[in-house]
Parts: structure tokens; C-alpha cells; sequence
């Protein structure tokens, strides 16, 4: 199970960054999010609030975490870090019960990429030796 301890707003303005450079479908398609998070409002303009805090844990983490793992949970820590998380008003209403999801499929629009490691100390990609060149 993921948590998220480790993931900063930086992290997260990385997943948005790379979800504006690949384009929405792509980026979902990458990782293998299927559409339909609640809608996290950046600079004027909407993510899908689960894929983003997905890939913003791989920038922390080094590993993906999948969309049962950032589960319903995910707005709240979104909304820690200071960004606008939506939902539904006929979500707000609802009573909270457990929600049992079906296994997230991967979308054939585009070849999955691979994972760079990264430097835990200063999150960036670490060269071919696994040395970063910053912190050595």
C-alpha cells in the first residue's frame, strides 16, 4: 500500500507538468489510469486528480502508485498541499461507504515508459553509475 508522506507540492507540479507536455490521454494511457478522477484545478485548467498523485508518487518514490492505492484519500492530500480538488456536489451528500473498485486495465494508446531512478535527496534523475551527480 502506498502512502504518501513523501510527496510534495514539487512532485505534484511535476506530474502536471509532464500531463500538459504528453497531453491528457497519453498521460493516462502511459500509466495506466483509466479517466474519471475528481477534477484537480490547476492555473485554470482540470487534471485527473488520481492519475496526477499517481505519477507525483513515482517522483517521490521511484514507483508508481495505482489508482486502488490513491483510492478516495487522494483529494485530501492533494487539498494538504494546497490544490483545488472538486467533487461532485452529489458525491459531497452521499454516505461513505466502502467502494470496491474493478482492477485498473492499461490502455494500448501508448508504450509504457521507463521508470528512472531518482535521488531521494534532491529528486533528480540519477545517471547510469546510480551516483548522483549533485549529492554524490
Amino acid at each position: 500500500m502506498a502512502t504518501f508522506s513523501a510527496v510534495t507540492r514539487q512532485h505534484i507540479l511535476q506530474a502536471i507538468a509532464e500531463y500538459d507536455s504528453r497531453g491528457g490521454d497519453d498521460f493516462l494511457g502511459v500509466y495506466g489510469f483509466a479517466p474519471g478522477g475528481y477534477p484537480l484545478l490547476h492555473e485554470g485548467r482540470s487534471y485527473d486528480s488520481t492519475a496526477i498523485l499517481g505519477v507525483a508518487h513515482r517522483y517521490a518514490t521511484g514507483r508508481l502508485a495505482s489508482a486502488d492505492e490513491v483510492g478516495t484519500g487522494g483529494s485530501a492530500v492533494l487539498r494538504k498541499r494546497g490544490f483545488d480538488v472538486t467533487e461532485p456536489p452529489s458525491v459531497r451528500r452521499a454516505p461513505v461507504a466502502p467502494v470496491r473498485r474493478a482492477p485498473a486495465t492499461r490502455r494500448a494508446t501508448a508504450a509504457p515508459e521507463r521508470v528512472a531512478a531518482i535521488c531521494p535527496t534532491c529528486a533528480m534523475v540519477l545517471p547510469a553509475t546510480g551516483i548522483c551527480d549533485d549529492c554524490g
